[in-house]
């Protein structure tokens, strides 16, 4: 059980005690810095503690923002400070220290709660301080001050600041305007029912996997079933996140479940369309593949984009100043977040043309939209690339790097390569080998050496593509030019198998090696790195798997390659999903609830 040990001499008529009470501290009082670190040294080290000063005025959301968010070691309020047990010697340290310096003796007249704030940024320690906004949180010195400060609380609205925060600052214009509106009720209903947001997003899920199924069904009432379902398994998507929000609900099996059903459902949706125009004599798993891919490689850009600036220095271009500019504009900015076809959009629409048209007239829409929008964001972000001055660090390479999910194939002639190539050669050559490898498999027949051949190439130049730390100002290019190229080739030759079950098979194997990437990035914004290296070599990292593809195509019949796809598959989403699942539900795991892509 959390303790708070609050520090100072009780205030008359001061809530703070069952406010904090309420949020789940057992509550310990202090009079004086020493007694603060007798208190502290008999509370369970697995525990964390908060210092509160007692004439702490504020929000009961104030406290609840500054002491109970679970993904942060160390978090501040003005009169308050608490840490958790990864960073329980930091706050220790501080406070012998400050007992130390005033003898331990009666409390000065700041705050010793900030006083230790300060002394933990001092040390180095990252200690994360909430936007308040209207909130407040002071700490007042007189009658006077206590006074205005209440008045002050009385003056804001809390509920309506707290379900305001539920929702993302920045959102599309379909969630923003249509779902938000009353999605954020909905997350305080379950709130006050004590539901979880793991529940609204299992919720989620299944709704989204009962939508598939109705389109499964290859009938007019299935598809319009669907596209409703497919909108109310959206609402529930915004509702888990708002709940999180507003309850500081975060947790790790909510990180993982959060980062990966969306996608689940999303690509789930897919086969159902597919399955359904089946039933109707249209066979257009193709273009449900190729959607999946086109989505999943867009993902990677922004992912790769992000890694590779996010801490770079110098980063500035007169691209991103234009950005910056329209962004001031409040029409172009709904104009921007629409045109790039967010999650919001992007099912909205699908649900849509799900109930009004044909799954391979959805499927076209889908990727024309998709298509337009991956040109627009691309464009914009490699001009921001070519025109800043920037300089990446070794964790934005290592990232990129991890990204790559490159193999020991890779690794081995990265070693002999060992110089790697020059600048803007990077990605260049990673383009070069994935056109390569993806058109020898596309434009000849089937049971052919030339994607052998090309998938040989393909291996080289991944390797000499990653045999240098990628800083490059486009090598954020590399880990999706590698989705695309492995991806592709599983297309092209799936189709070019003309047997019943190919392209399934090669859907499901996408999937799978899909998920594994998702799983990368999400580690990585956890700050737990990457997935281990044996994974990565057991899976046989991207230019293995594409290797091996092509050389099945080439041994193997048309029906046996299908089967072969088919055991791949299973093998790899086996390897990944029960390494993911351990990482995931593990005490190690970071305490994240990720904003994903913006809705």
């Amino acid at each position: 059980m959390p303790t708070a040990i609050v520090t100072g001499l009780p205030v008359p008529g001061s809530s703070l005690e069952n406010d904090l009470r309420s949020l789940g501290f057992d509550v310990r009082v202090a009079a004086g810095a020493a007694e603060a670190e007798t208190l502290l040294a008999a509370t369970p080290a697995a525990d964390r503690v908060a210092l509160v000063d007692a004439r702490f005025v504020g929000h009961l959301h104030t406290l609840r923002l500054g002491l109970a968010d679970p993904r942060f070691p160390l978090a501040a309020v003005p009169g308050a400070v608490t840490a958790q047990p990864a960073a329980r010697q930091a706050l220790t340290r501080a406070l012998a220290r400050e007992t130390s310096a005033s003898g331990g003796t009666a409390l000065a007249v700041d705050s010793l709660a900030d006083r230790i704030a300060t002394a933990l940024d001092t040390d180095g320690g990252t200690v994360h301080r909430p936007e308040l906004g209207s909130l407040v949180a002071a700490v007042p010195a007189d009658p006077q001050a206590r006074n205005e400060a209440r008045q002050s609380v009385a003056a804001v609205d809390e509920e309506a600041v707290r379900l305001k925060s539920a929702v993302k600052s920045r959102d599309g214009f379909f969630t923003t305007f249509f779902i938000s509106p009353y999605s954020r009720y909905l997350a305080r209903w379950c709130a006050r029912r004590g539901l979880t947001p793991n529940q609204v997003t299992t919720a989620s899920l299944l709704t989204a996997l009962i939508a598939a199924a109705c389109a499964a069904t290859g009938t007019r009432g299935g598809f319009v079933a669907a596209g409703v379902l497919l909108i109310a398994s959206f609402v529930l998507d915004c509702t888990d996140g708002q709940l999180a929000r507003y309850a500081l609900k975060y947790s790790t099996l909510g990180a993982w479940l959060d980062a990966t059903f969306d996608r689940a459902k999303e690509y789930a949706y897919y086969a159902g369309l597919a399955l359904g125009a089946a039933r109707g004599g249209d066979d257009v798993w193709a273009l449900a593949l190729a959607a999946m891919i086109l989505q999943s490689c867009r993902h990677v850009v922004d992912f790769s984009f992000t890694e590779a600036n996010h801490d770079a220095t110098a980063n500035t271009s007169p691209t991103a100043a234009l950005s910056d500019k329209l962004d001031s504009v409040g029409w172009t900015v709904w104009v921007r977040r629409m045109i790039v076809l967010p999650i919001g959009e992007r099912w909205a629409m699908i649900a849509v043309l799900t109930a009004v048209t044909t799954p391979r007239i959805t499927f076209y829409v889908l990727l024309v939209g998709c298509a337009f929008a991956a040109t627009y964001t691309t464009a914009g972000r490699v001009l921001r690339s070519l025109t800043r001055k920037a300089r990446r660090t070794d964790r934005a390479a290592r990232a990129l790097a991890d990204l790559a999910d490159s193999g020991p194939l890779a690794e081995a002639v990265a070693r002999v390569a060992r110089r790697g190539l020059p600048g803007l050669a990077v990605p260049a050559v990673a383009l070069l080998g994935g056109a390569a490898v993806v058109a020898c498999s596309a434009l000849t027949g089937f049971g052919g050496v030339l994607p052998v051949l090309g998938a040989l190439v393909y291996v080289l130049t991944s390797a000499l593509a990653v045999a240098r730390p990628l800083k490059g100002p486009l090598d954020w290019l590399v880990p999706p030019v590698f989705r695309a190229a492995e991806y592709g080739t599983v297309l092209a030759l799936a189709g070019k198998a003309g047997v019943n079950g190919a392209l399934p098979a090669a859907f499901g194997l996408v999937a799978a090696v899909a998920y594994h990437h998702y799983d990368t990035v999400y580690r990585i914004r956890g700050d737990a790195g990457a997935p281990p290296a044996w994974l990565v070599r057991a899976t046989g990292g991207h230019e293995g798997r594409t290797l091996l593809i092509a050389v099945l195509a080439a041994v193997l019949t048309a029906s046996q390659f299908k089967v072969a796809l088919t055991v791949l598959a299973v093998a790899v989403a086996a390897l990944v999903l029960v390494e993911s699942i351990r990482f995931w539900v593990s005490a190690g795991a970071p305490a994240v609830h990720d904003e994903g892509e913006t809705a």
